[in-house]
């Protein structure tokens, strides 16, 4: 049995670094240039070229130390080629490697080799790759060290830009939409962090401390006053902490790009991270480990609570947030991965409210020790808590192994595998709650309580809910939960379309639309979507449905569906390097690089689902409409967009 896992406990710094990760060149290897040479069609040369700093060597390409390669240039684009080894431009010096316990070649001062690559089809005006070279000096060796570019092809062909001049959402024709996203409320992911501290308040890891810390504070306070101000600040400092778990997230929207948030629930290995940590955490409630931190950082934790008064308090609220991680972690993680998409300021709010409800009760008990006596004794109940967590983590899981897979479409969560994985976890949980199924740390039932009995209940109505969900008939839509499970069209069975009732936009084919719209005569209806966005499946099974609605965007829009999370490759003269409105520049590979880089160029936003009304000349229409589950609402701005075209027709 594992009693200290340390690698858990580093779970948002690690997602910080996952963010904010970037590829650096050292300090000891940089400055380096790239020019490209037109040898014959499709053939090119690259010249690489970089100063060397003092007292460190850059290892000569073509070389393989220790299964290592020292070179490597690689392309996201399969139809581009290295052809032979490097070319060596400046003549590397030989040394006695102690690492490699051999001799090696390595370019101390500057260095410069060649490149013959071929491109298989159209040559793109601007070329990007990484050179992945490795340097070091003495006994420090450095591997794999990524330097991406973009040179200049001669011959090669110019993508278009993303940037539509015409499009000015700020200077509609009619003059409706929403000037913001709507997705949850501040007010309302306030509330979710408040239930998630008020749920972990019930955990085994943070209940039994309540008693432990009026104690502290019992011990501390000399007269009551001194024992008020000392509960204020001790609640204070809690929600201090679980505010700072939030900074790194403002620092890394600041510092990388605004798709960042987007980029935590779109991303396939961040999910896939995310799937691994939830089934870690739900294995870890179910008790077959316990997840802590070393106990020396808790004790030393502990032993600086000793210190004066504002700092003893301060480590005191730290030491509280450590020793209860194993519980909280979960129940925190999940609310902050659960609104990450929609930037910082979501996430603080979350954690605002995560530490009032973890620090408020704490404060009032070392404020009223006597309130203690009115508190249920520690028991088998917490237990139970923390086993109905671990299935509803386990559910979470399903969820982020789905993103996963919708974004790949590798076909391993069809509709009914994700419902029917619920279900199995629905029907684990009755069965725990009613005493059939029992862990090693869980005692045996000996009565129910109303609330075991309502739970019972509950669990097991959801379960009977998603049933149908694993057939082909009219009641597998599933409504209430509309969003959270794949789509109808990604299914076992064989979909007739024409009888789910959905309609089917085109695909990521934006100058087809805009071609349509002309011959047809219609505006042009943007939808941007993605694979992972349960919002954006809220609209298409909720809304999209009515009859009014359905009948707008069959006859009376070209309707285009752009999925900012395709993942699937542009055709390499499509591949480019975008100057941005902020001066930035972003590579553009993928089909979701294109259309996120499009929605936030033009339409000012980056989250989903995003709708934009404009003209074959691509015009802006109206304001952009966002998330609206209200049919009646969505109607009103489909015929307000319908208005402004006729506007501009008559013009």
């Amino acid at each position: 049995m594992l009693r200290y896992l340390k690698p858990i406990t580093a779970f948002f710094p690690i997602l910080f670094s996952v963010l904010i990760s970037v590829a650096q060149d050292s300090s000891a290897i940089k400055g380096w240039a790239v020019e490209s040479k037109k040898l014959v069609d499709g053939k090119y040369e690259l010249l690489f070229t970089v100063p060397v700093t003092d007292g460190w060597q850059l290892y000569a390409p073509n070389q393989v130390l220790l299964d290592v390669k020292t070179t490597e240039l690689k392309f996201s684009d399969s139809s581009i080629a290295q052809e032979g080894e490097f070319i060596l431009g400046s003549e590397p010096g030989k040394i006695n490697s102690a690492i490699f316990e051999t001799s090696v070649s390595v370019f101390e001062s500057s260095a410069s080799w060649k490149a013959i690559i071929a491109i298989n089809g159209t040559v793109p005006a601007k070329l990007q790759g990484t050179l992945f070279y490795t340097y070091g000096k003495n006994d420090e060796f450095y591997p794999s060290n990524p330097y991406s570019f973009t040179v200049t092809m001669e011959g090669g062909v110019e993508a278009a830009s993303i940037k539509i001049n015409s499009i000015d959402i700020h200077k509609p024709v009619n003059n409706c939409g929403d000037d913001g996203t709507k997705n949850k409320s501040l007010l309302t992911i306030f509330f979710l962090g408040l239930l998630g501290g008020l749920i972990a308040l019930l955990t085994p890891c943070v209940f039994p401390m309540i008693p432990v810390t009026v104690t502290f504070f019992t011990k501390k306070s000399t007269d009551k006053k001194k024992g008020i101000t000392n509960a204020i600040l001790y609640g204070l400092f809690i929600f201090l902490i679980y505010i700072l778990i939030t900074l790194p997230f403002h620092v890394a929207g600041k510092a990388i790009s605004p798709e960042i948030f987007n980029n935590i629930s779109t991303n396939v290995w961040l999910n896939l991270i995310f799937f691994a940590i939830f089934v870690f955490f739900a294995l870890s409630f179910f008790g077959l480990f316990e997840i802590g931190l070393p106990a020396g950082l808790a004790n030393k934790m502990d032993s600086k609570s000793g210190l004066g008064n504002l700092g003893g308090i301060f480590f005191m609220a730290a030491t509280l947030a450590i020793v209860s991680f194993s519980c909280t972690g979960p129940i925190l993680g999940t609310l902050l991965v659960g609104v990450a998409d929609q930037g910082a300021w979501p996430l603080t709010v979350g954690a605002a409210g995560f530490g009032i409800a973890l620090g408020l009760p704490f404060a009032l008990f070392a404020m009223f020790p006597h309130w203690l006596q009115s508190l249920p004794k520690s028991g088998g109940w917490m237990t139970d808590v923390k086993v109905v967590l671990g299935f509803l983590e386990l559910a979470l899981a399903v969820k982020f192994l789905s993103n996963a897979d919708l974004v790949k479409q590798w076909g391993l969560l069809k509709r009914e595998v994700f419902i029917g994985l619920w279900v199995l976890i629905g029907i684990l949980t009755v069965l725990y709650l009613l005493g059939k199924i029992r862990l090693s740390h869980s005692s045996p039932v000996k009565k129910f309580s109303f609330i075991r009995i309502a739970f019972i209940i509950l669990f097991t109505a959801i379960t009977i809910y998603l049933l149908p969900g694993l057939t082909n008939t009219k009641w597998a839509d599933l409504k209430l939960i509309s969003g959270f499970p794949p789509p109808r069209t990604y299914s076992l069975f064989t979909i007739d379309k024409s009888k789910t009732g959905l309609f089917e936009p085109m695909h990521n084919d934006y100058a087809g639309a805009l071609e349509r719209a002309k011959t047809e005569n219609k505006p042009v209806l943007i939808d941007f979507t993605g694979w992972a966005c349960v919002n954006c499946r809220r609209m298409e099974e909720k809304v999209w449905p009515d009859k009014t609605v359905d009948s707008l965007m069959r006859n009376e829009f070209v309707v285009v569906s752009l999925y900012v999370d395709e993942r699937k490759n542009l055709p390499l003269a499509e591949q480019t390097v975008e100057l941005l409105a902020n001066g930035t520049e972003k590579s553009i590979v993928t089909v979701g690089d294109k259309w996120s880089t499009f929605q936030i160029e033009n339409f000012g936003a980056t989250s989903q689902p995003q709708y934009a009304i404009i003209s074959p000349d691509q015009e802006a229409m109206t304001k952009t409409k966002f998330y609206t589950p209200d049919a009646d609402e969505f109607i009103k701005w489909l015929e307000c967009g319908l208005d402004a075209f006729k506007k501009s027709k008559k013009q």
